[in-house]
């Protein structure tokens, strides 16, 4: 359960700062207001970069404490900027780098309940991890991603993936 979380957790939130690293140099050097990426949609109905983030953080932040049985941290929303965007991400690694194999592994079946809008969806740990968690975790990467490539910024596979 750990190497499946918190080593992935760590690498797939660093591959989302460089992306964003390299949103904020494209927005410089094509003279853009950095407010254009952060806020940029890739439809209408769907949420922009910076919510994208915060959610990518909430679910790391949250399966960790879950699964170790900590409290999770609750951050504001607030992040306006790739600055602040980026402090989310770095306190998110390192909220994540506090936890242990031994918190996480065996946790297959621990009782994880969330509270969703207005429900509350119950999981045991593996399922939660590998059907929930990291599900969203790619896909609000990979909307993340997709708006700042939409939006022009220089980034393929190999940013999405990261160095191998």
């Amino acid at each position: 359960m750990y190497q499946a979380s918190i080593p992935v957790f760590i690498r797939q939130l660093n591959n989302l700062s460089a992306i964003l690293k390299k949103g904020e140099e494209h927005a410089l050097a094509k003279k853009i207001e950095p407010e254009v990426f952060i806020n940029a949609r890739l439809a209408p109905d769907m949420f922009p970069l910076s919510r994208q983030v915060q959610i990518a953080t909430d679910g790391v932040k949250g399966a960790a404490a879950r699964l170790a049985g900590v409290e999770v941290p609750s951050y504001p929303d607030t992040e306006k900027t790739f600055s602040e965007l980026q402090a989310r991400i770095a306190k998110t690694i390192e909220f994540a780098k506090t936890f242990s194999a031994k918190q996480i592994d065996g946790t297959e079946e621990k009782k994880v309940t969330l509270k969703m809008r207005d429900r509350e969806v119950g999981f045991l740990g593996q399922a939660y991890l590998l059907n929930f968690v990291l599900p969203n975790l790619y896909f609000h990467i990979t909307a993340t991603y997709a708006i700042l490539r939409h939006n022009g910024v220089d980034i393929g596979k190999k940013d999405f993936i990261g160095g191998l």
